[in-house]
């Protein structure tokens, strides 16, 4: 089918819902299906919606259909010695583009090359009212008003089908290098903080199992003058423990305990909180496996100034991202109201009542 007719089923999927008034759940691959609330409706698939639709690696930008498969863009960056600048997790072999940006999902590299949101360029996508609508472009350039197509970013399709996604893209470090050394929590959260504002070619860090871990990204030159100043043992062949972090397959996350993810500052020291911690992201993002009471761990954290959401074994109909203030509450409302106002699109996946 060509790009033109899958558009128009989808959007004609879209029209016949809004008049039965059917609630559509947006799917790819059904990888990220564990993430947040349970979405109910008539499935809209998009895994047919898929193919690479320009990509010149001299301009450092590509643009794929939403139901692409993950790996089948990183294969065609690989060739051209290019990666996706936020080093996404997949969560299953058939991850799709359009299920890492709806999801914005980020891996280890995340504070030293930017979000998900960050490498979004621009967006075609269908309407909660039925219309094809293309906000940004292709150009990495500053513009005027707020930027439509990162806000799809991080919403688990509560506002729009994703039918197009251009992103910016980065040529691959010329020398990578890890290195590791054995320390308590709180001196790794130190360094790791302390990194952030050094001129260290560090993109990842984090801090598992009584060891603190960090790679080294740029020149030959560059990583092996770092590896002298931080010190600690080269880690052979580290490609599969980076990979094991950013897919959850370290043994870390395998406990049948719920697993939360939580956000702070990277300097937060140690939080008292009972269960299981691995700091990633330089000590922003930290995994925790507990069987404290939701309600414990949210307090714990909001007094640290971060929040938290319940990212596996919880109970989905529940709440379980960070509850929203009352203003907050009214902005997602608003937004939904403007993009999706007969509320078809995954209804309740992030909030109920939303």
């Amino acid at each position: 089918m060509a790009d033109m007719d899958r558009s128009a089923a989808l959007q004609q999927q879209v029209h016949n819902a809004i008049n039965a008034g059917t609630a559509l759940n947006i799917r790819g691959s059904n990888s990220k299906h564990f993430l947040g609330r349970v979405a109910d409706g008539e499935v809209l698939s998009l895994s047919e919606h898929r193919g690479m639709i320009e990509y010149d690696p001299r301009e450092l930008v590509l643009t794929a259909r939403a139901g692409t498969p993950l790996a089948e863009i990183e294969s065609a960056l690989a060739e051209a010695s290019q990666m996706l600048t936020f080093e996404p997790p997949h969560f299953g072999e058939y991850a799709t583009l359009g299920g890492t940006i709806a999801c914005g999902l980020s891996g280890p590299r995340r504070p030293y090359a930017g979000a998900a949101r960050d490498a979004v360029l621009g967006c075609k996508l269908i309407n909660g009212k039925g219309e094809l609508l293309s906000f940004g472009g292709q150009v990495m350039k500053n513009v005027a008003g707020y930027d439509v197509s990162r806000l799809m970013v991080g919403a688990y399709g509560t506002l729009g089908v994703l039918l197009e996604i251009s992103l910016k893209v980065l040529p691959r470090p010329a020398s990578s290098l890890t290195v590791i050394h054995e320390c308590p929590q709180t001196e790794a959260i130190n360094q790791m903080s302390h990194l952030l504002s050094q001129p260290v070619p560090v993109d990842a860090a984090c801090y598992h199992s009584g060891h603190c871990t960090i790679r080294l990204a740029g020149s030959e030159q560059a990583v092996r003058h770092a590896q002298k100043q931080l010190g600690g043992e080269a880690l052979e062949k580290s490609a599969p423990f980076w990979l094991a972090l950013r897919e959850h397959q370290l043994s870390f996350f395998k406990s049948s305990k719920p697993l939360y993810r939580v956000l702070v500052k990277p300097a937060t020291p140690s939080l008292p909180i009972a269960g299981s911690w691995l700091l990633d992201w330089g000590g922003a993002q930290r995994w925790l496996v507990s069987d404290e009471p939701v309600a414990v761990i949210r307090d714990s954290v909001a007094a640290a100034g971060g929040h938290v959401s319940q990212f596996r074994a919880s109970a989905q109909d529940e709440e379980v991202f960070q509850p929203l203030s009352a203003a907050l509450l009214t902005i997602h409302q608003r937004l939904k109201n403007s993009f999706d106002p007969h509320r078809i699109f995954n209804p309740g996946r992030m909030y109920s009542g939303l």
